[in-house]
């Protein structure tokens, strides 16, 4: 089965940095646990924020937004959610005494959504943006939202960015990246 639309959109893709750890020194019926009140949590604020939830592989968890109804402040929208799941980790980590971060990537391209296959159907995102966002994630610095440069021109004027530098990103080479600070008064 094959159904598709293609997107203009932002992707956040985010992963809990320090839960391989933690799931070396508790149980994994306690560890589930523990993911789904982040996720829940996550997930509220996708809705509020109004993202669209892809995915959740392991403890890493991806949002787009300007889908399935196009936005005009998806990126605005994408820049809140990435900041609230920060404020939210900090609220957890002094809740329940860990020491979690929130490593978090947005990137901004065309994708392709859709379902494929004949079993277990699942709606996700495909094309470069995708990569190109999980990459922001992966080759962060825990703790932080790094954007691309293409995010960043969209936002720079409501928040506030310190500039990262290139990073050397796998498949794309050198990319100049940014970090969001948080939002201009």
């Amino acid at each position: 089965m094959l159904s598709g639309l293609r997107f203009f959109i932002r992707i956040n893709s985010a992963d809990l940095v320090g839960f391989t750890q933690l799931s070396e020194k508790i149980l994994p019926e306690d560890l589930v646990i523990l993911l789904n009140k982040i996720f829940s949590e996550f997930d509220k604020l996708s809705d509020r924020h109004g993202l669209e939830k892809i995915k959740t592989i392991g403890d890493a968890y991806m949002v787009a937004s300007g889908l399935p109804t196009p936005r005009a402040d998806h990126a605005k929208a994408a820049a809140e959610m990435a900041l609230d799941m920060q404020q939210e980790i900090s609220k957890f980590n002094l809740q329940h005494n860990f020491e979690l971060c929130i490593r978090i990537g947005i990137n901004t391209g065309p994708v392709v959504a859709g379902v494929i296959g004949t079993k277990k159907y699942i709606y996700d995102l495909w094309g470069d943006a995708v990569n190109t966002a999980s990459r922001m994630e992966s080759h962060g610095i825990p703790g932080t939202i790094q954007v691309s440069t293409k995010t960043y021109d969209l936002l720079h004027n409501q928040y506030i960015f310190k500039e990262r530098g290139s990073i050397v990103v796998k498949g794309k080479g050198e990319m100049k990246t940014y970090l969001l600070i948080g939002r201009k008064v």
